[in-house]
């Protein structure tokens, strides 16, 4: 059969359109990884979170579990801060709240009372995309991504509250607050702490796992 048409007068070969579709994407598969094109913001992989540390010694930076964090309810006195905080969560956000959760870590307030904290469910993830850049990475060797997840935490003096996480690495769209928010109980520590370059506090990462891991 003859794969050819008639546009103003010339013959076109579909087999070429179509083999340049197919080529790019190709192209598009091969930058990106076709596993994680659509994966990292559908039901079927893994996310882990970690509060991290940030040594800006080497080059390039190197990220290390077990970070600070801090978040502030009126900026100057009434804080909360987290400590050795992590966890996995499955990226189920189009069936609402989810409890396939797992990790936590310690909290702090600024009133002397300290515990620790339990994750009992994924409120929402949105991813925003893969990070973009080199880092000496000592936490996972999954991919890093950028985006935000709102958790609903235990504590262990009874309160419950959500923990806010968001990472804003290397190629992130604007609008993502790297570090942390929280509420306990009726406190809303919605001011997520700064921090200057070189200082290692309030950075965060998301890992996307495979999903059967």
């Amino acid at each position: 059969m003859n794969c050819t048409r008639i546009v103003q007068g010339r013959a076109e070969p579909r087999l070429r359109i179509g083999f340049c579709i197919r080529a790019t994407g190709m192209m598009l598969c091969a930058v990106i990884g076709i596993s994680h094109i659509y994966a990292a913001d559908s039901d079927h992989d893994y996310i882990r979170w970690d509060l991290v540390h940030a040594n800006f010694t080497t080059t390039p930076v190197t990220l290390s579990p077990g970070g600070t964090s801090i978040a502030s309810a009126d900026v100057t006195t009434t804080q909360i801060t987290f400590t050795d905080s992590s966890g996995t969560f499955l990226a189920e956000n189009i069936r609402g709240i989810s409890h396939k959760v797992t990790g936590g870590g310690n909290w702090t307030t600024s009133d002397g009372k300290s515990g620790t904290y339990t994750v009992i469910a994924l409120i929402t993830w949105q991813f925003a995309n893969f990070t973009i850049g080199p880092a000496i990475d000592l936490i996972d060797p999954h991919p890093r991504a950028n985006g935000s997840a709102i958790l609903k935490i235990q504590y262990d003096d009874g309160d419950q509250g959500i923990l806010g996480i968001g990472c804003h690495d290397g190629g992130a769209p604007p609008g993502i607050q790297e570090g942390v928010i929280a509420t306990k109980g009726y406190v809303t520590y919605w001011l997520g702490g700064a921090h200057g370059p070189g200082v290692d506090i309030n950075f965060t990462t998301f890992h996307v796992l495979d999903a059967n891991e």
